[in-house]
């Protein structure tokens, strides 16, 4: 009867949840809000939904899309203070559109990524970064299900930023008071194999042999189809209920942290 397309957050210590885990809490949320969900046919039915470039876990994200096929028509925004309001903290919906049009899964061409890199230096992470953008290639290696397999960082890096952690900002967890703190924003285009934010510090270790001390605190800002500026804009421009103006729905209600 509708499909819906849900962006939620992933947020605080729901970082660490793997996708299985976001999955099952999902399911059990679109239960408790009551919202009609359909099922596949079979021998073993399961909820019609579908979920769509989602990050790795240990990664927080602003920028998580999933669909929800329902059987009668719902109100998006019902849907999403429902479903918002059901899920475990962490886990927060910020909006619900209809869809309009295919291929969702198509408009999710790159990622903005921010990495807080507690302990580096500005200088080295930007004297890195500038190596890493020049270099033609950044071959880097990862450990996968069928072995050791070599590729190359660089292509898909279409921007990398770097920036000191402004004063008064709050402090990540593996910070501690007076430490220094870089923030590295990236643009990153999807292909395969999909270039991660681990790989691009690699690809700056191998350039530059820069490292952090501790492991980063890395969230996705922003996933999306890539325009003219070379940055990803809203997947769900062309779902999104012109009559309302075309503003995005309010954030999730509790927040998250």
């Amino acid at each position: 009867m509708q499909r819906l397309r849900v962006r939620y957050a992933k947020r605080g210590r729901l970082r660490f949840a793997s996708h299985r885990d976001i999955s099952r809490a999902v399911e059990r949320a679109v239960r408790r809000a009551g919202i009609p969900v359909a099922f596949s046919a079979g021998f073993s039915p399961h909820p019609k939904i579908s979920y769509a470039g989602a990050a790795p876990t240990g990664v927080a994200s602003e920028a998580e899309y999933l669909e929800i096929a329902v059987t009668e028509r719902c109100d998006p925004e019902r849907v999403r203070a429902d479903l918002d309001g059901s899920l475990p903290p962490g886990l927060d919906v910020l909006e619900v559109v209809e869809a309009r049009s295919s291929g969702f899964a198509e408009r999710l061409e790159a990622s903005v990524w921010e990495l807080r890199l507690p302990g580096a230096q500005e200088p080295a992470a930007r004297a890195a970064a500038e190596k890493f953008l020049a270099a033609d290639i950044v071959e880097v290696e990862r450990l996968t299900k069928k072995g050791i397999r070599r590729f190359d960082a660089r292509e898909a890096v279409l921007d990398l930023a770097v920036a000191a952690a402004a004063e008064g900002t709050a402090r990540t967890a593996a910070q501690v008071p007076g430490q220094s703190c870089v923030i590295l924003r990236m643009v990153v285009r999807h292909v395969t194999p999909a270039v991660r934010p681990d790989d691009v510090l690699a690809g700056l270790r191998q350039v530059a042999d820069f490292a952090p001390p501790v492991p980063p605190e890395v969230t996705r800002l922003a996933q999306g189809p890539l325009g003219a500026a070379r940055t990803p804009a809203d997947p769900f421009d062309l779902d999104r209920d012109t009559t309302r103006g075309g503003e995005a729905g309010p954030a999730g209600e509790h927040g998250g942290e």
